[in-house]
């Protein structure tokens, strides 16, 4: 029999609260009903990618370069990066930008991403109906020339919330305290960010059940230095021991608390931050949730080269397909074996379906608001 992870939320799911999530549809890949095509077997694909905000963030946009840069080693594509600036300032521009390359007619995909620009590639997408575009990480339209990819970050968060509730717990491990405590910082508070702090804390209750999670928000992605803030308080003042930052350049800031302050241990998100973050950084990063863009986009010219097309379509990506994941090698295999045993237990059962977690995305009961509170230290 299935475990359904719902029934843990019984008795924090009250009466009804909003979540404003995101509009259309979003069925997962092996649903999927793709449009046969004939594929064109050698083809290389000229594209543009629109970072609305800058590289560097050793994260998500970090993560989508990758992927690209792989695909163009391969001989597969040709790719442009336009880094479009993440500020109020910069944002201003970024539908010039998705003009601009959409009016040049130079690109066979024009790609994009994030809960930000879903409006601004409507309005240029419906003007340029011939030109094909990827928008990663948002579901909110429907349109016939644009792929909508989305990823099962419920999921990911459950393998992580597994980790850091098992690892809280061993005061043998250094710096582990006795409070168990872990923390949560995030970028805004939204659907998708909240669909990880869902799977986090569920996944925390599953091998602690008394784990409290402490929540806080830096507003946006670009802002290390606020990320930084939230997390000292969080490890000073509540003790936190394990903190995981879902915030992009902002949640690099909780990095740098947990170093810092000697006290506590991080985790990364969307990317490996082991690898990329410099060595004192990455000495207390046991490990990183992954959120694969970089490989969903490589799944998509895959696709492509198939001749299967998925234009006006939401795809879902989770484990089986190689969209979410968790680090398990490097420093994780310095942490406690039982933390180990735990991680790799959860991943076979969320992989088999044997253990189902409920995604914050199109919820409306306010079940995720009301969890995140119950867990409060």
């Amino acid at each position: 029999m299935k475990k359904f992870i719902s029934v843990v939320l019984a008795s924090v799911m009250v009466v009804a609260m909003a979540a404003g999530c995101s509009s259309g549809s979003t069925e997962t890949a092996e649903n999927e009903t793709t449009e046969e095509g004939a594929g064109e077997e050698g083809k290389v694909y000229n594209v543009c990618n629109l970072v609305n905000g800058n590289l560097g963030d050793k994260s998500f946009f970090d993560s989508a370069e990758a992927g690209l840069k792989e695909l163009q080693d391969a001989g597969r594509i040709t790719y442009n990066t336009i880094e479009m600036g993440g500020s109020t300032e910069d944002q201003a521009k970024w539908q010039s930008y998705l003009e601009e390359v959409s009016a040049s007619g130079e690109y066979d995909v024009i790609i994009c991403g994030t809960y930000q620009m879903p409006d601004y590639l409507k309005n240029v997408a419906e003007a340029y109906p011939d030109q094909k575009y990827i928008i990663y990480d948002d579901t909110t339209y429907t349109l016939d020339n644009v792929l909508n990819l989305s990823y099962k970050q419920n999921d990911l968060g459950y393998l992580v919330g597994v980790f850091a509730g098992a690892l809280t717990l061993d005061t043998s491990f250094a710096n582990i305290n006795e409070d168990n405590v872990i923390g949560f910082v995030g970028g805004v508070d939204s659907p998708v960010i909240n669909d990880f702090l869902y799977g986090y804390i569920l996944g925390a209750q599953s091998v602690n059940p008394d784990v409290k999670v402490d929540t806080r928000y830096v507003g946006n992605y670009i802002d290390p230095a606020k990320g930084k803030e939230l997390a000292e308080s969080m490890i000073n003042d509540n003790k936190c021991d394990v903190v995981w930052g879902v915030a992009g350049n902002s949640g690099n800031g909780a990095a740098e608390a947990a170093q810092e302050t000697g006290k506590a241990y991080f985790i990364g998100v969307d990317s490996d931050q082991e690898e990329t973050f410099s060595e004192e950084l990455a000495a207390i990063t046991l490990t990183s949730g992954l959120k694969n863009v970089g490989q969903s986009l490589i799944w998509v010219f895959d696709e492509l080269d198939a001749g299967n097309e998925h234009w006006g379509e939401h795809v879902t990506l989770g484990i089986n397909e190689g969209g979410v994941g968790i680090v398990t090698d490097k420093n994780f295999t310095t942490t406690p074996q039982a933390v180990q045993d735990a991680v790799n237990k959860a991943i076979e059962e969320v992989s088999s379906g044997a253990v189902e977690v409920p995604s914050a995305i199109g919820d409306e009961t306010g079940a995720v608001e009301q969890l995140r509170e119950s867990v409060k230290p």
